[in-house]
C-alpha cells in the first residue's frame, strides 16, 4: 500500500463490545455522542465525496466492535455504505472489531456487503497482559481470527498498544514480531493514554499505574514505527488522533498532538547519530541530506534534533535531496 491512506470514519462508540478494558472510553476518544444510523452514513459519505479528492477512500466503522453489535443495526449500515462501493465511488469499506467475533458466518456476511478490510484490536500477544486489562480474548484468537479473514481475502489490519499495565518494551517488541508474522496489510500502534471515566484511571489515582514519559513512548514507538517500515507494514495511525474529546478526557500519559511527528524525528536523529559517530569520531561539520519530505522530521520540532547533535560536537544542516527515500540519510562532511 502506497501514499496516503483515507478513510471517511463513523465512530460507533463502545456498541457491540462485551467488555471493559481497562483503558477504554470510547466517547473520549471519538467523541461520539450517539449511534450513526443510516442517515448518517450516507451524509458522511456524500459530505466527503463533494468537498474532497476520495480516491482510494474507504468507508470505516470505528470505536466499537462491529461485528459483535446487534445484527439488525449492522445490516443498516452496511445497507446504506454498500452502493457506493458497488458504483465504485468508494474503494471499500472498513471495519474495526475484536478477535474473538469474527467467527465465518459474519465474515461471509461482511464478504456480501462489500467490506473489504478488517481491522483486529489485537492490543497484546502476551495473555497475561490481556487478561489484567480486560480484554477477554486471547493471544491465540487473534492469530485465528487473523488467518480467518486471510483466507477470505479481506485486507488485514491490526492494531496494538505500548504501556499497558502489566507490559513491558520487550513484551511491546514481541507483540510486534508476532503480529507481523501473521501477515497484515496495515498497523495501529497506540501508546496507552489514562482517560477519564476508566478503569485505569482509577488505578493511576491509586498509584497502581504508572504511564510511561512521553520520551519513553517516543522511543519506543520510533523502533516500532521503523520495523514496520522495513517490513513492509505501512502504520496508518500512531498515537491517538487529536480532536474528539481526549484533551478534555486526557489525564495523564505520553499523547502528543504531534506523536507521529516526534517518532519520525526520533527515527532520524537515531540514524543521523549513528552516521556522524562512524564518519566524524571527534565531532565536527556536516550537512545531512534527507528527502524534501522528511527536513522537518530530521531537523526535529523547534531544531530538538540540531541542538542535540550540536551538544554531541557535531554542527550539522539540513538540505533535501530528492533521490534519497524514507528515513535514508546521506552525510557530507564540511571543513
Amino acid at each position: 500500500m502506497s501514499g496516503k491512506h483515507i478513510n471517511i470514519a463513523l465512530f460507533i462508540p463502545h456498541e457491540g463490545c462485551p467488555h471493559q478494558c481497562s483503558f477504554c472510553n470510547q466517547r473520549s476518544i471519538s467523541g461520539a455522542v450517539h449511534k450513526p444510523r443510516a442517515q448518517d452514513v450516507r451524509a458522511a459519505v456524500e459530505t466527503a465525496l463533494c468537498t474532497r479528492d476520495c480516491t482510494g477512500a474507504e468507508l470505516a466503522f470505528f470505536g466499537g466492535s462491529f461485528t459483535a453489535i446487534h445484527r439488525a443495526y449492522m445490516l443498516e449500515l452496511l445497507e446504506a455504505a454498500s452502493p457506493y462501493v458497488q458504483e465504485g465511488r468508494l474503494a471499500g469499506i472498513r471495519v474495526s472489531t475484536r478477535p474473538d467475533a469474527v467467527g465465518p458466518e459474519v465474515l461471509a456476511l461482511l464478504k456480501n456487503a462489500g467490506v473489504t478490510a478488517i481491522e483486529l484490536g489485537a492490543q497484546s500477544m502476551n495473555d497475561h497482559v490481556l487478561q489484567a486489562n480486560g480484554r477477554g480474548h486471547t493471544a491465540k484468537q487473534v492469530e485465528e481470527a487473523s488467518r480467518r479473514i486471510r483466507t477470505l481475502g479481506f485486507a488485514l489490519g491490526l492494531q496494538m498498544m505500548t504501556g499497558l499495565p502489566g507490559d513491558t518494551d520487550a513484551g511491546a517488541r514481541e507483540t510486534l514480531e508476532r503480529l507481523l508474522a501473521l501477515g497484515p496489510d496495515t498497523m495501529r500502534i497506540y501508546p496507552t493514554i489514562v482517560l477519564e471515566g476508566t478503569s485505569l484511571a482509577e488505578q493511576y489515582r491509586a498509584g497502581g499505574y504508572q504511564p510511561p514519559a512521553l520520551e519513553e513512548a517516543v522511543a519506543l514507538c520510533a523502533q516500532l514505527l521503523l520495523r514496520c517500515h522495513r517490513a513492509g507494514v505501512p502504520v496508518i495511525r500512531l498515537g491517538l488522533h487529536a480532536g474528539g474529546e481526549v484533551q478534555a478526557g486526557y489525564l495523564a500519559g505520553p499523547w502528543h498532538p504531534a506523536f507521529r511527528e516526534l517518532c519520525e524525528g526520533e527515527i532520524y536523529y537515531q540514524r543521523a547519530g549513528d552516521a556522524l559517530r562512524l564518519a566524524l569520531p571527534q565531532g565536527g561539520r556536516a550537512v545531512l541530506w534527507v528527502a524534501p519530505q522528511a527536513v522537518s522530521q530530521m531537523t526535529g520540532q523547534r531544531r530538538q534534533n540540531i541542538e542535540r547533535l550540536k551538544a554531541q560536537g557535531f554542527d550539522c544542516r539540513v538540505q533535501p535531496d530528492a533521490e534519497l527515500q524514507k528515513y535514508e540519510i546521506r552525510l557530507e562532511r564540511q571543513r
